[in-house]
């Protein structure tokens, strides 16, 4: 693929996140209607059949970058004869600090604090020196290791291709997942939403949790089988669940997650639309930079995976 010399950027639909429009020309990039362009900026996390319209009328549009790290929706659409990128890593920092803050809440009881309404007796769990499982190894983990570190936190990490990671004691294959359950105090979700990670955490993986230990999920909400996480949460096989996804999301107001005492949940906060506005902005208008000089692009989407 050739780079053109001053790239030609669509960003639709329009009026949505028209602040992106600033970001390519801050990138140095050229803004035109979606006939003359060779990139878009898609901004729209939830139309594929909009997006296939679009470049099923212009084939010559020969890079697509999608607005959020989560491409389930598109994944169906990934054309390799076209470069894909995504905000994948962009919105790591914010979301690793949302986890953290859920962790040290379940872990320190503040869940049952903040709903008390008389003086009780002392409860909680040191994150210090503590065995943490975090499933995943993408930019949410690079950024939550750190942030781990100063609790002296002994941390496995589980993704697809093992490799060392800065901060984690021992990274292992996803397999692995039923021999570093027990012993952990908190097991955090932070990997893509695939076929074969949807209810990857389910009664048995459940089971195998301590009595004591926080399930924290910032990724999806499909990771968790939400009936057999109920039914533990109920019985006191974990400690607790802190939850900023859900399945289903919205969580239906009648939903028995609401009532229990040991379960705090966020509506899918972690990552606001203040914070992601300079973050994804920032993102656009480095990648159309790129694009202009031939570079490679960051967050670049392998179709063959999926994410």
């Amino acid at each position: 693929m050739c780079a053109a010399r001053v790239p030609k950027i669509a960003v639709a639909p329009r009026g949505a996140r028209s602040y992106l429009a600033d970001a390519v020309q801050a990138g140095g990039g050229e803004l035109v209607g979606i006939e003359e362009a060779n990139g878009l900026v898609w901004t729209s996390h939830e139309d594929p059949g909009a997006l296939v319209e679009v470049l099923r009328e212009h084939p010559e549009i020969a890079w697509i970058q999608l607005p959020w790290a989560g491409i389930e929706p598109y994944r169906d659409l990934l054309d390799p004869g076209r470069l894909w990128t995504c905000a994948k890593g962009v919105y790591a920092d914010p979301v690793a600090e949302h986890a953290l803050a859920l962790l040290l809440a379940g872990l320190r009881g503040l869940v049952s604090y903040a709903r008390a309404s008389h003086w009780s007796s002392g409860q909680g769990t040191n994150l210090y020196d503590a065995r943490i499982t975090i499933l995943g190894g993408g930019g949410i983990t690079e950024s939550l290791l750190p942030l781990l570190a100063p609790f002296r936190a002994e941390v496995t990490v589980l993704r697809r291709r093992p490799r060392p990671m800065d901060g984690a004691a021992r990274v292992v294959g996803i397999d692995e997942l039923h021999d570093v359950l027990p012993g952990a105090a908190g097991v955090v979700l932070a990997l893509p939403a695939l076929p074969d990670t949807i209810g990857i955490i389910g009664a048995d993986e459940l089971a195998l949790m301590e009595p004591h230990a926080w399930l924290v999920n910032v990724a999806r909400g499909v990771h968790v089988d939400t009936e057999a996480l109920v039914a533990a949460l109920q019985a006191g096989t974990i400690g607790g669940a802190a939850l900023d996804v859900t399945d289903p999301e919205p969580l239906p107001d009648d939903h028995p997650l609401w009532r229990l005492p040991n379960v705090v949940i966020t509506p899918h906060t972690a990552n606001t639309q203040e914070m992601a506005e300079p973050l994804l902005s920032a993102r656009v208008t480095e990648n159309v930079r790129r694009f202009a000089a031939g570079e490679p692009l960051s967050g670049v989407v392998d179709p063959a995976l999926g994410y």
